[in-house]
């Protein structure tokens, strides 16, 4: 293959380069500042291209309390537009069903404003619930923080993993040290969109998060823990007020969680999860119930939920590029059936892209090989992606 064969892909961005309108910030990060429409055309990246229109033409977009406000406008009118146009009472049952059966599947010209409720908002940027937010299927987007953590430092190791399956707890003891390093990995995808009319997408996410005994010469640096977690979501958009929130989102999920061991130091289960989504200004609070699918007598963990709970709660506060998250959750039971545990992580710019990232845990289930025992933990590093 010829050398010069990739000269056309790049030749658009060196022309862009070479305009005017694209300056350096002080920074050091290009920032495109186009002297004209035409020029945007030459970038190929999707969406840069579209924020090279938009600073070309001196677009401002639509605050999410103007969104919000709209679409209140045009339910509002759709509802008045609905009652005027309803048969009357005493019109024939053929007539009143058809109208019923009418309004219910209308495509009013009230939608496509009803359509982009909540538009900028913190879940609609990590979701993209608003009709004109969505950008396609198919294509890599963020899900859960994505870090490296090389000081990860536990007040209690767990030597001799449990679990009340005789066959899945340890004997001897392992050889672990107090202080590892733990990283996450973790994305989504999107495979369907609007499956209802305008709202309803089905997206895939993957996490892995693992616990490395770097520092453990003597055992030979093993890892030891890794957490596999594929799911499979359905994500509505939802546009109602609740004591100040904004309800922006509901979802259904499938979910597994293993860590891919054999016996004894297996651990998984399956979950059904529901989820309800609410933000307001910087803030954005997630609810997620959940159900564990049974396992039968080869269940690895049966008690599981008694520790990792039957649900979650993430509170996350992000402003300024500094963005603050807090999960709790528990088992939802009393006596000694009462577990769960509480998250606090900070994510802070460091320089561009590159963020600090702090955690502390306390609390049941860290990871899955943990699920029954308490600890407190403590991570410094940095990351990639935080929640938004």
């Amino acid at each position: 293959m010829s050398p010069r064969r990739p000269l056309p892909r790049l030749l658009p961005l060196l022309c862009v380069a070479a305009l005017p309108g694209v300056a350096a910030a002080q920074d050091g990060k290009p920032t495109i500042n186009p002297s004209s429409v035409e020029a945007c055309a030459l970038v190929e990246i999707d969406a840069q291209r579209l924020a090279c229109y938009d600073t070309a033409i001196k677009r401002i977009a639509p605050s999410t309390s103007e969104a919000d406000a709209a679409a209140d406008r045009a339910a509002a009118l759709a509802k008045e537009q609905k009652e005027q146009s309803a048969p009357p009472e005493d019109a024939p049952l053929r007539e009143r069903l058809r109208h019923r059966a009418g309004a219910m599947f209308a495509d009013d010209d009230y939608d496509a404003v009803r359509a982009n409720a909540g538009k900028g908002s913190l879940l609609d940027s990590r979701w993209e619930l608003a009709a004109d937010s969505k950008l396609g299927v198919f294509q890599m987007r963020a899900y859960k923080p994505v870090y490296l953590l090389p000081a990860f430092w536990t007040s209690k190791k767990n030597e001799m993993p449990s679990s009340p399956n005789p066959d899945n707890t340890v004997t001897t003891p392992q050889d672990l040290q107090s202080v590892e390093a733990k990283f996450q990995l973790s994305f989504k995808t999107k495979f369907v969109e609007n499956v209802f009319g305008n709202n309803g997408d089905i997206w895939g996410g993957y996490t892995q998060s693992s616990r490395w005994q770097v520092y453990n010469g003597d055992a030979s640096r093993p890892f030891r823990e890794t957490n596999y977690e594929p799911e499979i979501m359905m994500v509505f958009r939802t546009n109602y007020a609740l004591g100040g929130w904004h309800g922006r989102m509901a979802g259904l999920s499938l979910n597994h969680q293993s860590n891919g061991r054999g016996d004894p130091l297996s651990r998984s289960w399956n979950r059904v999860i529901g989820m309800v989504g609410f933000d307001r200004d910087h803030w954005a609070l997630t609810v997620r119930p959940w159900y564990r699918i049974p396992d039968g007598n080869d269940d690895d963990n049966p008690d599981i939920e008694d520790y990792m709970g039957r649900g979650d709660a993430t509170l996350v506060y992000s402003n300024n590029g500094q963005e603050f998250s807090l999960m709790g959750r528990h088992s939802l039971r009393t006596g000694d059936r009462s577990h769960g545990a509480l998250k606090a992580a900070w994510g802070f710019p460091i320089d561009r892209n590159l963020r600090g990232h702090i955690e502390v845990f306390h609390g049941y289930g860290e990871s899955l090989i943990d699920y029954n025992h308490k600890a407190t933990y403590v991570g410094v590093g940095i990351s990639l992606l935080e929640w938004y």
